[in-house]
């Protein structure tokens, strides 16, 4: 008896056990949780690496947030990225877009170039899917569209070329430069600089000897376009004096690839450099350090700042030891932005639907950019104009010194004035 009664209440222990752990992992009150996919499209092996680490870096950081504001507010849903490498190459961007899409993906950050935005396009249109781009900055022209209807999915958060070649332009005038030769990717964000900055040229008297394009994706050997662009700058140096003239650089980090390539004793070295948003700010630099100190290598930069900026910088500096690049910034707001505009559609009890999303991201994003959401913007506030593309922007000027980037100057776009440091 004293056996039998023993075997039951260990039995009664081992159930009451088992019990309290079934308990304890699936408590009844917990609410169930609903994902938000979100795709991340970056270069993470290509010739924007500096950007897109500093993009998966940020949007890292912004999903932990997300989470932490929905279970705050005791909302039930849960950011989940996926982050793919692009290589900046619109073969494999296309590729990676259509293999999200069969995961279930339909909320995209990216992908940050032009040639990319433009290839993926019919598709996201197609097929419903929301893309915000941080740096894709060609006109809408470029990218072969010509009604907002066309682009109703497709949104940036980037100012675009039309600023960045005005600014580009007074940079060059400013700095006493009257000749160029302009080398470019040819690609429609290379193309599309290279266009635009014509006719700002021309309103500042200086002469373009000549555009000289090469291809996308990069080729490995630079020799045949740099004999090309010797060639042009050595004619401009039979009317020009060497401090007059200038090469503008259309390009992503390759250029410090072309610069490595070029002979030491090359014409080249002479002139000044002048670089844009693809070049800013790039780690490359360290690559080829004695020959951009020699170019000074000017590059400018879309720069806007919100008031979150100070407490995101902090948290990045921590982790990273530097701090966060704008295209980071603005990959940030994105990601709060889809995050909002998702959890505010299924709040009016819908379900996803690239025209509902569509009809919510511009009102959220002028709410979050004045702080309603309590979360205020780290890239400052976010103007769309009708194509669904940032309407306004400064660029700051950074220059290589002692194989480090300085900040030079601020061109304002309102004034089209440079502020010199």
């Amino acid at each position: 008896m004293r056996s039998r009664s023993f075997i039951l209440a260990a039995l009664m222990v081992v159930l009451t056990a088992l019990s309290g752990c079934v308990e304890e992992k699936t408590p009844i009150d917990e609410a169930p949780t609903e994902e938000i996919p979100v795709g991340i499209l970056v270069d993470l092996s290509g010739p924007l690496t500096t950007y897109g680490e500093d993009i998966k870096n940020t949007v890292t950081i912004a999903s932990e947030e997300i989470n932490n504001y929905f279970k705050a507010n005791g909302k039930p849903y849960r950011v989940k990225l996926y982050i793919e490498d692009t290589r900046v190459d619109p073969k494999i961007t296309l590729d990676k877009v259509m293999a999200l899409h069969g995961k279930g993906v339909k909320l995209i950050v990216g992908p940050m170039g032009s040639g990319e935005v433009k290839q993926v396009a019919g598709y996201a249109n197609a097929n419903g899917i929301i893309l915000i781009s941080p740096s894709s900055t060609a006109a809408v022209e470029d990218l072969g569209i010509t009604t907002p209807e066309e682009k109703k999915y497709i949104y940036r958060f980037v100012a675009l070329d039309t600023f960045q070649t005005r600014a580009i332009a007074r940079e060059l005038d400013e700095l006493g430069i009257k000749a160029v030769c302009i080398v470019y990717i040819g690609n429609a964000w290379g193309k599309g600089l290279n266009d635009h900055i014509l006719p700002e040229l021309e309103r500042y008297g200086i002469k373009v000897e000549r555009s000289i394009d090469y291809p996308d994706p990069p080729p490995a050997d630079f020799t045949p376009y740099i004999a090309t662009l010797e060639g042009a700058v050595d004619e401009l140096s039979r009317t020009y004096a060497m401090n007059e003239i200038a090469v503008v650089a259309f390009s992503y980090e390759e250029v410090f690839t072309m610069l490595s390539q070029a002979g030491r004793d090359s014409i080249l070295f002479n002139v000044t450099w002048v670089g844009c948003d693809g070049t800013a700010k790039s780690e490359k630099i360290r690559e080829v350090c004695d020959k951009v100190n020699a170019v000074g290598f000017y590059s400018t930069l879309f720069e806007s700042r919100g008031e979150a900026f100070d407490n995101l910088n902090a948290t990045y500096y921590k982790r990273f030891n530097r701090s966060a690049y704008q295209y980071g910034l603005n990959s940030y707001d994105a990601l709060w932005v889809l995050a909002l505009a998702y959890e505010e559609l299924r709040e009016k009890g819908e379900e996803y639907s690239a025209d509902a999303m569509t009809a919510l991201i511009p009102g959220v994003t002028e709410r979050f950019s004045r702080g309603e959401y309590d979360q205020k913007t780290v890239s400052g506030y976010i103007k769309l104009d009708e194509y669904n593309d940032r309407a306004s922007g400064d660029y700051a000027i950074y220059r290589v010194s002692n194989c480090s980037w300085t900040k030079a100057g601020l061109w304002r776009y309102e004034t089209n004035e440079i502020r010199w440091n």
